[in-house]
C-alpha cells in the first residue's frame, strides 16, 4: 500500500524502511483505532517515533487524531487520542468490484422496486450471521455480550474490521473498516437491513452512533444490556 506523496525534494522521499512501517502502521489501524503507544508496543517501536509517522500520515489525509467516544469507559487521568484510519486510508485498502455491486443493486431495485432492494439486503446480512441463534428478550449481559461477539467474529469473516467494545449501559459492535462503505452510501438499505439483523439477533434497543458511508471513523452501534440490580449484588455477596 503506497500511499505517500511524490516530494518535489529527492532527499525527502521516504525510505523503503520508512514506508513499511507506515503501511504497518495502517494496517494496525484498519483494525480499530489504536493510541500512539499502543501502536510502538506492537511494533517494538519508540512512541515517538510512532508519533511521528502519525504526524506525517495525518499531514497526507491517511490518518486522523480524535479524542475517545465519550460513550467509552474510562479510567483515571487524561484519554491519550486514538488514531483512526481516515477514508483516504481505507480507500488504499480496496473497495473490490464496488461498479459491479451498485450496478447490480440498481438493477435489482429496477426490477423489483425497493421492496426487492431491502428483502435482498437483509437476507445477504442474515446469511452472514447465519449460525448465530438469537437471544432471548430476559438475555443477560454476558449472554449479549457473548452475542456480539459472535456477530462480530461472523462480520470480520465477510471482510469487516470488527470489534466489541464495553460502554456505558452496554456494549457497542464497533466496524473500523467496511468493504462496501461506498455502496451503502448510495444504498443505505444495506445499513437498515445490518440494523433489522443486529436488533432481531440480539432482542434489545440498539442506536446507530455512527456510520463510515456517510463521514464518520467507524461504524459504531450501541447495545443496550440489562444491568445488574441491587438485589442481584446483595445475592452475590452472599454467595
Amino acid at each position: 500500500m503506497r500511499y505517500f506523496k511524490r516530494s518535489a525534494q529527492p532527499s525527502s522521499q521516504p525510505t523503503h524502511d520508512t514506508v513499511t512501517t507506515r503501511e504497518a502502521i495502517a494496517r494496525l489501524l484498519l483494525h480499530g483505532p489504536l493510541t500512539a503507544s499502543a501502536i510502538a508496543d506492537e511494533l517494538s517501536l519508540t512512541t515517538p517515533a510512532v508519533r511521528r509517522h502519525l504526524s506525517i500520515m495525518a499531514e497526507e489525509g491517511v490518518a486522523t487524531a480524535v479524542d475517545p467516544s465519550p460513550y467509552q469507559e474510562r479510567g483515571r487521568g487524561r484519554p491519550a487520542k486514538l488514531f483512526h484510519l481516515s477514508d483516504v486510508g481505507r480507500s488504499h485498502f480496496g473497495h473490490a468490484y464496488d461498479d459491479l455491486a451498485v450496478d447490480a443493486l440498481r438493477m435489482v431495485r429496477k426490477l423489483g422496486g425497493e421492496r426487492a432492494l431491502v428483502d435482498f439486503a437483509q437476507q445477504h446480512m442474515r446469511d452472514v450471521v447465519a449460525d448465530i441463534a438469537p437471544l432471548s428478550e430476559d438475555a443477560s449481559r454476558d449472554e449479549v455480550q457473548q452475542c456480539a461477539e459472535k456477530i462480530a467474529n461472523a462480520f470480520n469473516q465477510s471482510g469487516f474490521a470488527t470489534s466489541v467494545e464495553n460502554a456505558r449501559g452496554g456494549v457497542q459492535i464497533c466496524q473500523h473498516h467496511c468493504p462496501v462503505a461506498h455502496v451503502a452510501h448510495d444504498f443505505p438499505a444495506l445499513c437498515v437491513a445490518e440494523h433489522q439483523v443486529l436488533s432481531e439477533l440480539l432482542n434489545t434497543p440498539i442506536q446507530r452512533l455512527s456510520t463510515i458511508a456517510y463521514g464518520a471513523h467507524t461504524c459504531t452501534a450501541n447495545i443496550s444490556v440489562p444491568q445488574p440490580t441491587a438485589h442481584t449484588y446483595a445475592e452475590r455477596e452472599e454467595a
